[in-house]
């Protein structure tokens, strides 16, 4: 054998072109209400205040009238685009196809876009009033603290998610009148919070569950009639973790232009590019307080988030 064969050796790639790591697939899309709309805003709901019965004021006295009240929330479109260019040159260069590849992650960005939407709204300022003379903003810090579960809520410091967050959550939406026999409960966690729950013994234990284990496969999806859904998008401070809980009436997403992918090759632009042109427009408000609630957990991973 000759010793310069070594002189056409080849280097071969691989023509498979796989997504990073990333979220896919909205978490929370579907569970909310939702509605299509046009215009600068809308508003998806109102809501009729409640009267209390009293006792008639005397034999043949006037009959009084209670005043009922009504309240009225706004959601307002937010507009995202994004636009990739695929040169017909480098095409020819390459042995990959990626054209596809590139429609996956422009779907991934818009799934993520929803869930950016919901979760920000959730603690985010809410926008109230009949029309634009009388608007008013409905901060969360106004009226979090009764709506929320502290962070060291039965414990002596800030604790994770615990069993205990989880039922004191339903007691304040039964108190406030939230039907949760017939609302969707829901519970947005992260991964840590996944892991609180595997390490308590009321949620894994038979013993706790009868006939109806929590964890299956090993995974805790439904506990305590919450349907659990996990996401890396919750927002943190001081290695304090945002879980949301709510019912479907809770949170509300309006869509404007649901997600619209156009390829299209590009005659203007030298070599001809083919463009893949994503938009969308949504907005998200929440809905009547009480039906959706902050429980804060400690969360020491928040520090090494990870996005998309």
């Amino acid at each position: 054998m000759s010793e310069n064969l070594p002189k056409l050796f080849t280097t071969q790639f691989s023509t498979v072109l796989a997504l990073k790591l990333q979220q896919r697939q909205s978490k929370l899309r579907g569970r909310t209400m939702e509605g299509f709309h046009v215009g600068k805003q809308a508003s998806p709901i109102q809501y009729i205040g409640a009267i209390q019965m009293k006792p008639p004021q005397g034999r043949f006295s006037p009959i009084g009238r209670q005043d009922v009240d009504f309240t009225r929330r706004w959601v307002v479109p937010v507009d995202r685009d994004a636009n990739q260019l695929i040169d017909t040159f480098d095409k020819l260069k390459t042995a990959i196809e990626p054209t596809s590849q590139y429609s996956d992650v422009a779907a991934a960005a818009v799934a993520r876009e929803w869930d950016d939407r919901l979760i920000a709204a959730a603690f985010g300022n809410a926008t109230l009033g009949t029309d634009g003379a009388s608007f008013t903003t409905e901060t969360w810090a106004s009226i979090s603290s009764s709506w929320s579960v502290a962070s060291t809520f039965g414990s002596s410091a800030a604790s994770g998610l615990t069993v205990a967050k989880m039922i004191e959550a339903k007691r304040i939406m039964r108190k406030a009148q939230v039907d949760i026999e017939m609302e969707q409960l829901t519970w947005i966690t992260n991964s840590q919070g996944e892991s609180d729950l595997l390490n308590q013994v009321q949620v894994v234990s038979s013993d706790f569950n009868g006939d109806r284990p929590t964890l299956v496969d090993g995974k805790v999806t439904r506990f305590m009639g919450w349907d659990i859904v996990y996401s890396e998008r919750l927002a943190s401070s001081s290695n304090v973790r945002q879980n949301i809980a709510f019912v479907k009436s809770g949170l509300y997403l309006g869509i404007w232009k649901d997600s619209d992918n156009n390829i299209s090759q590009r005659n203007d632009l030298s070599g001809l590019p083919y463009q893949i042109y994503t938009m969308m427009s949504s907005g998200a408000v929440r809905l009547e307080p009480g039906r959706l609630l902050e429980v804060d957990a400690a969360d020491t991973s928040a520090a090494a988030d990870v996005t998309p």
